[in-house]
């Protein structure tokens, strides 16, 4: 009975971890991480460097949500629309996200180890911006840009996890994720500008105004499609890469029509719903490119 209740215990943890962390939009980095080694091992991923390039994927953005919830947790519980997250709310203590944490960045840095030399010299650097992104509303509007970078780790580390080097090629699709993330990150802090003008956090919302950061959010897009169309130029892919390369265009296109509401219902759709389809779109793409 004792045991049943325990087990009980733990997997409620484990659902309102996942809960605050937002486990489901690992899918943000995941299939773009896929892509990456689809490119670079010519549609011959090797098994053991795979499984642990996604292990490292989904322990590096995990450990970074649930740090960021940790450090804003005192600004969350102020604004309104995000006050019954769980921290503030107490559903979730911050010794247990920060346990999680910890466990995810042993993961990280196990993964690492077990991939090149490269990967662990990089620890410290993917540590800065991971981990550095939750200050940066504090001191600079550019704080989109930096979320993006951060992200872009993923593709970025599963090439040099791969290679053991740099080449030009692998910064194409890491500018196209970082791009994407920072066009739609922009697109949903429009849901706080009053809030971050009267707190005193830094965003390009609360600096430019909603015209403004949507146009910037459209450029950062526009990029984004650049660098996805930039791909069969480094990287040989069949034309069925640009069927599915302009379909996660048109769903980019649709995501800044659906925004254009400026409901909170309107711009989650636009930044959440839409977004987890985009990044399905450019790895069926990547993948009918390689074996078609």
């Amino acid at each position: 009975m004792a045991f049943s209740f325990s087990l009980a215990r733990t997997g409620r943890t484990l659902r309102l971890i996942g809960e605050a962390v937002i486990f489901r939009h690992t899918v943000f980095s995941f299939p773009i991480a896929i892509s990456a080694i689809l490119l670079e091992s010519a549609g011959r991923p090797p098994l053991w460097e795979t499984a642990l390039i996604l292990i490292a994927a989904t322990a590096g953005r995990n450990a970074a949500n649930a740090m960021n919830r940790i450090i804003d947790a005192n600004i969350d519980k102020k604004n309104p629309r995000t006050a019954q997250r769980h921290l503030p709310t107490g559903s979730l203590s911050k010794k247990t996200l920060a346990l999680f944490t910890i466990v995810m960045i042993v993961l990280l840095i196990i993964s690492a180890a077990l991939l090149n030399t490269l990967c662990v010299f990089l620890l410290p650097l993917a540590g800065v911006l991971i981990f550095g992104y939750s200050y940066t509303k504090r001191f600079t509007w550019l704080c989109h840009y930096w979320l993006g970078i951060a992200c872009a780790i993923a593709p970025m580390g599963a090439f040099v996890a791969l290679a053991g080097r740099f080449e030009f090629r692998f910064f194409v699709l890491a500018a196209a994720h970082m791009l994407w993330v920072a066009g739609f990150d922009i697109i949903y802090a429009q849901l706080d500008i009053e809030f971050d003008r009267r707190e005193g956090l830094h965003s390009i919302p609360a600096r430019f105004g909603p015209a403004w950061s949507r146009a910037i959010a459209a450029l950062s897009h526009l990029g984004t499609i650049a660098a996805w169309l930039a791909l069969p130029l480094f990287w040989p892919l069949s034309p069925w890469y640009y069927a599915a390369a302009g379909a996660a265009a048109a769903l980019l296109v649709a995501e800044h029509v659906v925004a254009l509401g400026r409901s909170e219902r309107r711009i989650k759709i636009a930044s959440y719903s839409i977004n987890e389809i985009v990044p399905l779109a450019i790895l069926a793409g990547v993948a009918l490119g390689v074996y078609l």
